[in-house]
């Protein structure tokens, strides 16, 4: 086990998006009563099922990365349902960019804010590594980061666990990797990604993991020396 966070070590916090900034049980419910209309309305399933299918070959291609992820996450689902890969692309940007972004504001986790405030008082940088577009849903929690670095940058073109996200964030920062840390909410992604760039990870998890420290929530005594620098104008809940 790594000895405890110190602050004083870190420069840089890195912090993933889709289930580290945000409630993703509650946004897939909140998202489910969307898609549930939708099918009703279309009689027909096919949206669901594409988008499932979609999800599994983007974690296919995490687990066994291929260089042309971007176009075959398309291809390889399109395969499947009778798609053209535009056709695919217009979905899920639909149902998985443009759909969510009204609903984010309700299912950011409490202290987020007060958390980014905190580390920017201490003189922390603050940015994200997300392996979906990111710009968009930090606009949407009312979050800030830079630089906001995706898998899906033409720069990095590599999803987690590959580290080639963190790496540029870590190059256009000039921190050295020992001196940041990256927050996520998956061991096999974002702290595996965290362990080949050599940061180090915390992650938010219910029970804890015998190689990374975790977390349960951004109140926890490990934030606190951070908490406690946010400008008393930071609320404590979602906007």
């Amino acid at each position: 086990m790594k000895p405890l966070l110190n602050w004083k070590d870190i420069d840089l916090v890195v912090f993933d998006v889709d289930g580290t900034l945000y409630d993703p049980r509650r946004l897939r419910l909140a998202m489910l009563r969307r898609l549930l209309a939708a099918t009703w309305q279309a009689r027909s399933l096919d949206t669901l099922r594409t988008l499932r299918t979609f999800r599994q070959v983007r974690e296919a291609l995490g687990d066994r990365p291929e260089p042309d992820f971007m176009r075959l996450q398309y291809a390889r689902t399109a395969a499947q349902h009778h798609k053209t890969e535009d056709e695919v692309r217009a979905l899920t940007m639909e149902w998985m960019e443009r759909q969510p972004l009204p609903l984010l504001a309700a299912c950011r986790y409490p202290h987020l804010d007060m958390l980014f405030a905190g580390l920017r008082s201490a003189g922390k940088l603050v940015a994200v590594f997300s392996d979906y577009p990111a710009l968009d849903k930090l606009a949407a929690l009312g979050l800030q980061a830079a630089p906001v670095v995706c898998a899906t940058d033409a720069e990095v073109a590599r999803l987690k666990p590959d580290p080639a996200g963190l790496l540029s964030i870590l190059r256009q920062t000039g921190v050295q990797a020992r001196r940041a840390l990256m927050i996520g909410d998956r061991f096999d992604r974002d702290a595996a990604a965290a362990s080949r760039a050599d940061m180090r990870a915390l992650i938010r998890a219910s029970k804890p993991h015998p190689a990374f420290e975790t977390f349960r929530a951004y109140d926890d005594p490990v934030f606190q020396p951070m908490l406690h620098r946010a400008p008393s104008r930071a609320s404590a809940g979602p906007p």
